[in-house]
């Protein structure tokens, strides 16, 4: 039978998961199919419930779903098993459906940030190292949870709204430490990696001011915004010198699990992979 996966989210009409996941199914010529649903918070439970015995308008047999926002907390209520992963960041982006029809839920945003950063750098270099996170929303849980496994010794949060940053320390002690946001200059001399999990730099939104003087010879810079794909965080970065890794390999790279759960072949990220991405993102 024909396997299928697809996307939630609402809105979804943004998502570029179709345009990926679908790029993957030709290359490999597998007999799959992979959509978008727009599904309201409401609905998501009865959504997810139903994966199991769904059908597609071919027959095909639905193996599981991502989740995009605003469902990846409320997905954690709703599937038969968390795994580990995914109840200490505390949202769900991949669900896997089981031979008997068990809901899996997973986090792969963690994975796919360390695996964006391996294309660039040996990520063994930074344990017992200190990372600067900026912002403390959804993203920034995954990606301090990484960090976390990565072996960094010190991971310092800042956000413009410093008891979101608290919280989440909070929720992921281990080396975590909140600064104010207009501390987030004075510490580069200590910090081997910087991560901007905000939404500013992104195209329509306000401009990211941080000046990169100072901050440690051989750091890092990356930014999990993908449009534009250089921000003005990494053209300052390149500018100066440092490692720049943009946002388009998290997403790339996250998805790589979803797809070998569903679908059975292990997906490569490539040049040819990104440059497709980003023509739909032209798009768009």
């Amino acid at each position: 039978m024909i396997k299928a996966a697809g996307v939630m989210g609402f809105p979804i009409s943004h998502s570029l998961s179709p345009r990926l996941h679908g790029y993957w199914i030709k290359k490999y010529g597998l007999e799959a199919t992979y959509v978008a649903w727009e599904v309201p918070p409401e609905r998501l439970a009865a959504k997810l419930k139903n994966l199991p015995d769904l059908l597609g308008e071919n027959g095909e047999l639905f193996r599981g779903t991502n989740l995009t926002i605003p469902l990846k907390e409320k997905a954690l209520e709703i599937v038969d098993i968390v795994e580990e992963d995914a109840r200490a960041i505390g949202a769900i982006n991949t669900v896997v459906v089981e031979g008997d029809g068990l809901l899996i839920g997973r986090n792969t945003d963690g994975i796919g940030f360390i695996d964006s950063l391996a294309e660039k750098i040996d990520v063994a270099d930074f344990k017992g190292k200190t990372a600067l996170v900026l912002g403390a929303g959804g993203a920034a849980k995954a990606i301090v949870f990484a960090l976390i496994k990565m072996g960094f010794a010190k991971i310092l949060i800042t956000n413009r709204t410093r008891t979101r940053a608290e919280e989440l320390a909070d929720h992921l002690t281990d080396g975590t430490e909140v600064l104010d946001w207009d501390e987030r200059e004075s510490v580069l001399s200590q910090v081997s990696l910087v991560v901007n999990t905000t939404s500013l730099g992104m195209k329509g939104q306000p401009a990211l001011e941080m000046s990169l003087q100072g901050l440690k010879a051989g750091a890092v810079v990356t930014d999990i915004v993908y449009t534009p794909l250089k921000t003005g965080l990494l053209l300052e970065a390149e500018k100066n010198g440092f490692v720049a890794v943009d946002g388009l390999g998290m997403l790339l790279h996250q998805a790589k699990a979803g797809f070998e759960a569903w679908f059975g072949v292990r997906p490569e990220v490539d040049a040819d992979l990104r440059e497709f991405v980003l023509q739909g993102l032209a798009d768009k």
